[in-house]
Formats: structure tokens, C-alpha cells, sequence
């Protein structure tokens, strides 16, 4: 089991109760891709808790740790806000939260443009604080350089090529990429380039459905598609959109449930029954033992 410390299971609502499975490894994540195909689909989901990543972890494949917590737990505009300190802290509960899933955090912006150098040093700060597997960075051939340092320093290292999130600024929005020849093959570059690096997987995100489709046969490592295609190597999501925790649906999510009504009507519920006295109840009060 990887923690950073140990919950008192007696007495916290948190209770990672040791489970009788070895935790996936990203050499086994690798593998999972063999002579250009991948039996069995990876299964990933972000994860920002330690709860969420109980309740996700039996099912998944890599718990992601992703900067979308920027949006997600904290209401920023974008991913560009989220600092080292806010993602290593949440990456420290999913792993505490979690025992078969590889964990992958995030890089956050600002935390490796710079030079190879700066890379490792906040990678290995990531790694240190939260015990997570590796990292996830953004970026194709001005990040190969960086790629291949973290790996061969033994950072395992996720690349994402196409919709880059923390360049939306640059893009000029979240629309999906590739609609132009040029643009196309250049995330075509961009994923070749991460692979040669030593990526061991790639997310392919916001591209033409065809474009994921050469990138996915092109690479020896796994694609993970978000916004790309059935046929990548896996799938991941933000957990909180399948939910439907928010009333916007981008067109590449299917909601699964409706999680955010459920919980407005429970705390509707709620509410209720404080303001009419019924809440508490006999059940609910304590009195002294007879």
C-alpha cells in the first residue's frame, strides 16, 4: 500500500480498508499495448479525493489526479491557477484512497516549461509528496526533450497531445483540433515525438475522430482518448461530468447518472425538515441511559 501516512480507520469517515489485490504497475499499463493492439482497454478516471478514489478504484485501470480539480473542486475559470501545493495535496488523498489503480498526477502549468531541469525537480517533489506512480504533462515536440529526461531519470511520464488545456490561452478556446491538414499532422508529430521520448501512454484529447486513429496506430504506447475515439488504447473522463454534477455536458461526455440532482434534492430535503422541526429526530438526538 502507498501513503504518505496512515488514517486511524476506527474513527475516520475515510476508511482505505486494506484490500487483498496488488496495485497495477505502469510497466503493466504499458504492456497492455502489444504488437500495435490492446486487448483489453484501459480504464481511466480523474480522482481528487480520497473517497472518490475508493469508490472509483475498483473499476479503474489509473486514477488521474488531474489539474481539472482547478474547476472541478475549486471554481477557477481554467486549469492555469493550479499550483504544485493544490496538487500534491489532493494527489496525497487519492493515493491514500486507492490500492489497485496506477495513480497519475498531474503537472500543473508553469511547473516544467521551463527546462528539463525544472521538470524533475517539481516531478520529483509530486512523487515525494503524494507516492503516486508518475506524472502527466501537456505538450508534443517543445516537451520530447523534457520526456525523455524525466524517463530516463525514472519519472514514468503520461504525455496528452491535441486539446491541451493549459494552452487555452494560446488555442484561443476548447474547441477540437486538427480540422486544418497542417494542424493535423502536427499533433501527429507531437504524439510520435512524446512516444520516442518515452512516454508510456499518451491522452489524445479534443481531436477528429481520424486523427486519433492514425496517432493510436502510429505510437507503440497506449492512447488514452477523451474527445478521440472508441478505438484508442483506453478512455478516461472527468468523474464529476459522467456524474452529472454540472448542468454542462460537453459533447464528448455521457452522463452515466444525475448525481448533482440527486444531491440538490437531498439537501432540499434537508432543509425542509430543520425548518419544520421533524429533524432531528428521537433517532437522531442522544439522552441520558436508563
Amino acid at each position: 500500500m502507498s501513503t504518505t501516512f496512515t488514517i486511524d480507520t476506527s474513527a475516520s469517515r475515510a476508511t482505505p480498508t486494506p484490500a487483498p489485490m496488488k496495485r497495477l504497475t505502469v510497466p503493466g499499463i504499458r504492456a497492455r499495448k502489444a504488437q500495435g493492439f490492446t486487448a483489453e482497454p484501459i480504464v481511466m478516471l480523474t480522482a481528487y479525493t480520497a473517497r472518490m478514489a475508493q469508490l472509483l478504484d475498483p473499476h479503474c485501470d489509473v486514477l488521474l489526479v488531474g489539474d481539472s480539480l482547478g474547476q472541478v473542486i475549486y471554481g477557477l475559470p481554467s486549469t492555469v491557477p493550479v499550483s504544485l501545493d493544490m496538487i500534491c495535496a489532493h494527489g496525497a488523498a487519492v493515493v491514500r484512497g486507492s490500492y489497485h489503480s496506477v495513480v497519475i498526477v498531474d503537472m500543473p502549468f508553469g511547473s516544467y516549461e521551463v527546462s528539463p531541469a525544472q521538470a524533475f525537480e517539481s516531478a520529483a517533489r509530486i512523487l515525494k509528496e503524494t507516492g503516486a506512480a508518475g506524472v502527466k504533462l501537456e505538450g508534443g515536440e517543445a516537451m520530447a526533450e523534457t520526456v525523455a529526461f524525466l524517463s530516463a531519470r525514472g519519472i514514468p511520464v503520461c504525455g496528452h497531445v491535441g486539446l491541451t488545456p493549459q494552452a487555452v490561452n494560446a488555442l484561443g478556446g476548447y474547441g477540437a483540433r486538427g480540422r486544418s491538414e497542417a494542424e493535423a499532422a502536427k499533433i501527429l508529430r507531437d504524439a510520435k515525438a512524446v512516444a520516442d521520448a518515452g512516454a508510456f501512454a499518451i491522452v489524445v484529447e479534443g481531436v477528429l475522430e481520424e486523427i486519433a486513429d492514425t496517432i493510436t496506430a502510429a505510437v507503440p504506447c497506449p492512447t488514452i482518448g477523451i474527445g478521440a475515439s472508441a478505438r484508442c488504447d483506453g478512455q478516461v473522463l472527468v468523474t464529476e461530468d459522467l456524474l452529472g454534477m454540472f448542468e454542462r455536458v460537453p459533447r464528448f461526455v455521457k452522463r452515466y447518472e444525475a448525481v448533482g440532482e440527486i444531491i440538490s434534492g437531498a439537501a432540499a430535503r434537508y432543509a425542509s425538515e430543520v425548518r419544520d422541526r421533524s429533524f432531528p429526530t428521537d433517532e437522531q438526538v442522544y439522552r441520558p441511559k436508563k
